[in-house]
């Protein structure tokens, strides 16, 4: 210990270290990733170099990721350095291609569709370095060697949120489904979920599955057309909640707030809705959890030596509840601080 440093200077930095491992064991520990890491693996004297990229800092989702990988960071003295995906598979490839360019301890990433970044991932992993994968596949796990996989089980997202809906309608009307980015697998799940549970209501029909991906713009575009066409709608499930209030305002405007809507996210702005009642559902999608578990990830790799399949899973399911009144505002706490 320097000489030069006082004691408060050196008390602030024991509370930052036991700060950090507090929340690493929780982090760690609520994504069935061995808490003991986080008593090994700290803040390093020289800060970590990190390249994070997601769909779009459009959608409130990603732009809560960053948040996340940016706080997370700060404890475990990762320097982020953000490529915006833009919700353009060609503006994030070209985002890529930058990336893999550069030197990087190690990277985090969510594709906006399967396969569209493949090749400058390859070219970082050959190089070295440790790529963690957000949320959707950026190819098959077992044709590229990343190294996890943090994301939700979308299947189930869709299936529950759908479940809610369809028991609300006491099993006959009309649905709508509004799907996010068909190249995305975590729209690609969210839609298999959905289909799986209104296949079990004979007396419920599906209007319309049309992709939105993930544009608020084209939402509302979809759903002016909707409401013209479509007299009678009791349902929508939208496969995000960005996308799904999109829809709110104009069904409120052309006077047919009674539809029932259900989102994915449970997005602060969604889980105010469920909880005055302009929303029936959402499910949480943990962005925290996953983008925050991307700096554990890449840390433990780093500077722990945890290797893939080994100290840490190929595939970590990082889900979260669906969201109700009941558990609205402990659900907003655990967001406002970035623990899911």
């Amino acid at each position: 210990m320097s000489g030069t440093k006082d004691f408060s200077t050196t008390r602030r930095d024991l509370l930052q270290a036991a700060a950090t491992a507090g929340a690493a064991t929780a982090m760690l520990g609520s994504m069935g990733i061995n808490p003991a890491i986080a008593a090994e693996v700290g803040r390093t004297e020289k800060p970590l170099k990190a390249a994070f990229s997601n769909a779009g800092l459009q959608a409130t989702w990603c732009a809560q990721g960053k948040q996340a990988a940016e706080f997370w960071g700060k404890l475990f003295n990762v320097d982020v350095t953000w490529f915006d995906g833009q919700l353009d598979a060609v503006k994030q490839r070209a985002a890529i291609d930058n990336m893999a360019s550069q030197k990087w301890d190690f990277v985090a990433i969510q594709a906006f569709g399967i396969g569209t970044l493949t090749q400058p991932v390859q070219k970082m992993i050959d190089a070295g370095t440790p790529v963690i994968d957000m949320d959707t596949l950026i190819a098959p796990l077992d044709q590229i060697k990343v190294h996890s996989f943090l994301a939700p089980d979308n299947e189930f997202m869709g299936a529950s949120v759908t479940q809610a809906l369809c028991n609300a309608m006491g099993g006959k009307g009309k649905i709508i489904m509004t799907q996010g980015a068909l190249g995305h697998t975590g729209a690609q799940g969210r839609a298999k979920g959905f289909n799986t549970v209104v296949k079990q209501f004979p007396n419920i029909e599906v209007l319309d599955t049309q992709p939105a991906d993930w544009d608020v713009s084209k939402t509302a575009r979809l759903w002016e057309t909707y409401l013209t066409k479509y007299p009678q709608i009791d349902a929508a499930f939208f496969h995000n909640d960005d996308m799904a209030l999109a829809a709110y305002n104009i069904m409120k405007a052309r006077n047919r707030a009674n539809i029932l809507i259900g989102g994915v996210d449970a997005m602060p702005p969604a889980i105010q809705a469920v909880s005055e009642g302009r929303m029936f559902a959402t499910v949480r999608n943990p962005s925290c959890r996953i983008h925050g578990g991307a700096i554990i990830a890449g840390v433990a790799a780093v500077v722990g030596g945890e290797k893939s399949g080994q100290g840490i899973p190929k595939n970590v399911v990082t889900d979260g509840p669906v969201v109700t009144k009941a558990n609205a505002a402990g659900m907003q706490w655990m967001q406002d601080h970035f623990l899911i």
